[in-house]
This record gives structure tokens, sequence and C-alpha cells, in this order.
């Protein structure tokens, strides 16, 4: 095995990082591995509290990709035991139990997930759960455990100081996370560990932790946390701002070209493999528009491919750009029942059986506004009526578009 030189491990490593604890110890354990011919374990402790991936958790999972193809393996610890407490960075309460079936499906869908970004070959990537270690230990271990950390140093987190502050309370188990969370890196003698500017204490705690094991202290990178469609949050399922990766070519394409132009060399940098030169380059020199197009189709080609990212391209030119629709239109369901006696329907009470409006009164409201189109003539008035019939285009806006069937 061969690796690249340390200074060439290092350009491709540091890239998109907010910290590393630290530099100096990395560019060490680089040229050790060198040296050695022993690839490092880079360890990534993922929770599976919740079913699906999004580009904003891709962060970290690509910086693990970079080390895999530096000749390095990872470590994808599936927290299958610390998800049943739930980790509390972030957290203004304690998280409800996960059951055991729950995070069984949860983590399968991680994996699977994860893999559009890992190397998943064996000799790369070495998957372990934490209930292996953890579901075995005894109450002297746990003692040994606790032992090594002061209630002092755990209070340190933000999120405790305010709850405390705020007289919300904290449970014991919470207080046991970074702990557990630390011994992982003890029993797979993690030389990296990485994770997202909401991981630090977490991660920090492994290093710390270490060395009381009789281990060398592993290195904390740590990266940004991505935001999400609205610029401001970062990137969430419960917020609604974010591309999961299960996402169409359509909606993954579509969603990207939303973002603020100001997001992109974030998005560029973080989501993209393309050189940071090369990203300056076309920031300055390209068309807003052009250049989101650029990074809209890089990111339906890496998690389906060119063919869809070509046809997402075309597809958005002739709606956005020439006023067309697309030729994959979504068919929508009308029962004959809601009409009346002659056949016709209100159309804002069509709008909302159709999902396309919230509400009657937010569809007047869009109608009013010139928003709504029926066949692609524009209506304006928030009383019209029309005769609903199969193949009828139905379209909110340049986005919100549905061809009625009929049942």
């Amino acid at each position: 095995m061969s690796f690249p030189s340390v200074d060439k491990q290092m350009t491709v490593l540091q890239r998109g990082c907010e910290g590393i604890y630290s530099e100096d110890e990395l560019r060490k354990k680089l040229e050790a591995s060198r040296q050695a011919n022993r690839p490092l374990r880079v360890k990534l402790g993922m929770d599976p509290t919740a079913p699906d991936i999004h580009l904003g958790h891709t962060v970290v999972l690509q910086k693990m990709r970079q080390f895999q193809d530096q000749g390095h393996r990872g470590v994808l610890i599936i927290g299958d035991f610390t998800a049943r407490i739930g980790d509390p960075t972030g957290r203004t309460k304690t998280r409800p139990i996960l059951d055991e079936q729950t995070i069984k499906a949860n983590a399968e869908t991680y994996f699977q997930q994860a893999g559009h970004v890992l190397d998943v070959s064996p000799d790369k990537l070495e998957i372990r759960y934490n209930s292996e270690w953890l579901s075995k230990m005894n109450l002297e271990d746990i003692l040994r455990l606790t032992g090594n950390m002061t209630v002092a140093q755990i209070l340190q987190r933000e999120n405790f100081k305010e709850r405390i502050k705020q007289e919300v309370e904290i449970a014991m188990t919470e207080l046991m996370y970074p702990l557990m969370q630390a011994y992982d890196s003890v029993v797979i003698d993690a030389d990296v560990e990485l994770g997202g500017t909401d991981q630090t204490f977490n991660n920090l705690v492994g290093r710390d932790l270490m060395p009381k094991y009789g281990k060398t202290s592993q290195i904390v990178m740590i990266t940004p946390i991505l935001r999400g469609l609205d610029g401001v949050e970062k990137m969430s399922k419960s917020l609604g701002n974010y591309i999961g990766l299960t996402d169409s070519p359509k909606d993954m394409f579509g969603k990207t070209m939303r973002i603020a132009d100001e997001m992109m060399k974030e998005w560029y940098t973080l989501l993209t493999d393309m050189p940071l030169d090369e990203i300056a380059t076309l920031l300055g020199t390209s068309h807003p528009r052009d250049a989101k197009v650029r990074l809209a189709k890089q990111i339906v080609t890496r998690y389906y491919d060119r063919e869809a990212a070509d046809r997402e391209e075309q597809l958005w030119q002739k709606v956005m750009v020439e006023g067309g629709l697309r030729d994959d239109v979504p068919a929508k369901q009308l029962d004959r029942s809601e009409l009346d006696d002659n056949g016709r329907i209100g159309l804002p009470k069509l709008l909302k059986l159709l999902a396309m409006a919230p509400s009657t009164s937010e569809a007047r409201r869009l109608i009013s506004g010139g928003g709504v189109s029926v066949d692609r003539e524009k209506v304006t008035d928030p009383t019209a009526t029309v005769t609903p019939e199969e193949g009828m285009i139905v379209q909110v806006g340049k986005r919100r578009v549905a061809k009625l069937q009929m049942s």
C-alpha cells in the first residue's frame, strides 16, 4: 500500500474543516502511517435517531471519504446503543427513548444511504455497532468510565448550562452520553474522529479519555454545519430546509436552484470536489444562475448520474426560462363527487383538494395575485369555477403543476 505525500494529504484533508485538534499531531500521524505502511483508523459515529440522511450529513461523510481516498480506513460507528439515550447536543429537553425495532430500521437505512458517499469495500470501511461493547459493560466498568470526568466538566456543555439556567431537567443518562461516545474511540483504537461543529465537545471528550485507557489520543477534525435552503438555519428535516439523499433528481436540482447566491461558495466547498481555485474563478466570472446550474448538476450527478443531471438542466430551462411545462407533470386524482350538479367546482376548492394550496383562503390569494393558470390560461378571479376534465393542467407559479385524473 502506498500513501500520497503528507503535504498532499494535508491539502485534501484540511479543506472545509472548521477545526483540527491538532494539525501538527495530524501531520505526525500521517507521516507515521506512511512509514509503517499502516492506514489510519478514522472514526465517525452516527446515532440512527431518524430514518434518512440529507446533504447536511454528507459533509462529514465526504471528509471520511477523503481519508479513504488517501489510503486510510473508515470506521463507521452505528450508535444503536447510544441512540437509546439520544445525543443531548442542541436539545432543550430530554429525548424520548427509541425502541430497538426503530433503531434497527433506521440503522439499515443509514448504512444504505451512507454508501452513496463512502467507499464500502471491506478494506476501506469497517462497520461497528456500539451495543457490541456498551451493552456488555458491568457496574465496575461504568464506574471506572465515569471516574474519568467530573460533573463540572460535563456541565461545560452550552446546552446543559442553558437548561440549568432555565431550570429544565437533565437526565443522568444524558450526562453519560459524551463518555459513552468517547468510549467508542477507546474500543476501536481511533486515530482520528470526525464530527460536525455540534459534536466538538463529545469528540474532545474522546480525545481526553483515550490516554486514561492507555491509548494514544485521537485527532479531532471538525466540519462545518451546512446551512439549509433558507440560508439561515442548519439543514434539517424538521425545519423542512433540506435535500434528502433519496430525493428525486427533479427535487435535488430544483431545490439547489433556489438557494441564495451567497451560499454557493459554501455549498461548492462542502458538497463537491471542485478545486478551491476553480470555485473562486467560477463564482467570480460566471453569472450566478449558470454557477448554480453547474452546482445543481454536480449534486444530481453524484447521487444519480450525468444523464439525470443533463435531463434536469434541460427541463429546468424549459420551465423556468422558456415558460413551458415538464414532460413528466405529476397526475393528481380528483373525485367526481366533489363537483356540483353542473360538473363544476370552485377553483380555490380545487387547489386545496389537489394540495396545491394549504387552504381555500390562501388559494384565493394566489388566484388574485395572478399566480394560477388552468390549461395554460391565467385565472385572476378568486370566485371562478372550472369544469374539470381528464388531463386538465392546473398550475400554481412555475413549480407547482398537476395533470388531473378524474375518478
